[in-house]
């Protein structure tokens, strides 16, 4: 089998737990690209939130593309043009900032280049989603948000404990209008209905031109569980979830032990 296209989601995959690339994964990563294989790196995070990775690793040239925000949005690297935008608009930021006071979670929302909140007790967990990633933390009350504003994604955010008993109580309807994953113990992300890293990664190697077969998936959470499966070739960090270990063809090492390396080496180079 020939990979054409591998798709890497970043915390807790292509990352150390210091939030670096290792040497072996970023030397595994060029000689890939150097073979002619597009790599994706495929994020939660805001496109701001990933470019330094994609400079470190020379992805961010013409030809090379970003998966951010879970499928929300997916942009030309060099330049965070969007290429492919799967939005929630207004009346979606409407109704899940509600739900998530009648639940009982704190609530923020991002757009291509902001990140929202209404929540006048500023949670720990948004400013640290801003710090992380850069991307600019904006207070705004929900009746001042331009109404032609558009999201890749809303979160509800909040200690592990707190946001467990918010998720039970989230009906059925949400579940059916939306994309909803834990991407972290304190974040739950509500995308779009039609966006997941599963899709946006479907999306990407039809775009290419690439057989399914011929995709790799490196995941480690909740969040990278479509592509994974989506993928002919899916693969699991040795520190995933069950879940994502269950539904990989492979299990590599960890991320502590340059796991993406491991993979690459194993279904690309056959090393």
């Amino acid at each position: 089998m020939s990979i054409k296209l591998i798709a890497i989601d970043l915390d807790g995959t292509l990352l150390n737990n210091d939030r670096a690339v290792a040497p072996a994964v970023k030397q595994a990563i060029l000689a890939a690209k150097a073979q002619g294989v597009h790599v994706l790196l495929a994020t939660g995070r805001p496109f701001i939130g990933a470019q330094q990775y994609l400079r470190e690793l020379e992805l961010d040239k013409t030809g090379c593309y970003c998966l951010c925000n879970n499928g929300g949005l997916i942009v030309h690297a060099e330049n965070g043009e969007p290429l492919f935008e799967t939005l929630l608009d207004f009346n979606d930021y409407l109704y899940l900032e509600s739900l998530s006071h009648q639940i009982g979670s704190h609530f923020h929302a991002l757009d291509h280049h902001k990140l929202y909140t209404a929540n006048r007790d500023i949670s720990k967990h948004t400013v640290q989603e801003s710090f992380i990633t850069g991307i600019p933390l904006y207070f705004c009350p929900v009746d001042e948000m331009d109404k032609n504003t558009c999201f890749p994604k809303v979160m509800m955010i909040d200690d592990p404990e707190v946001l467990e008993k918010a998720i039970a109580r989230i009906p059925p309807e949400a579940y059916e209008r939306y994309t909803i994953v834990r991407s972290s113990p304190n974040f739950l992300e509500i995308l779009n209905k039609d966006a997941d890293k599963g899709k946006g990664v479907a999306q990407m190697a039809e775009y290419l031109n690439i057989p399914r077969e011929n995709v790799m998936c490196i995941g480690d959470h909740g969040n990278d569980l479509a592509m994974v499966k989506y993928a002919g070739v899916g693969v699991a960090m040795g520190n995933a979830e069950p879940s994502i270990k269950e539904a990989a063809q492979f299990v590599t090492t960890t991320n502590q032990e340059d796991g993406v390396a491991v993979a690459i080496n194993k279904f690309v180079f056959e090393k």
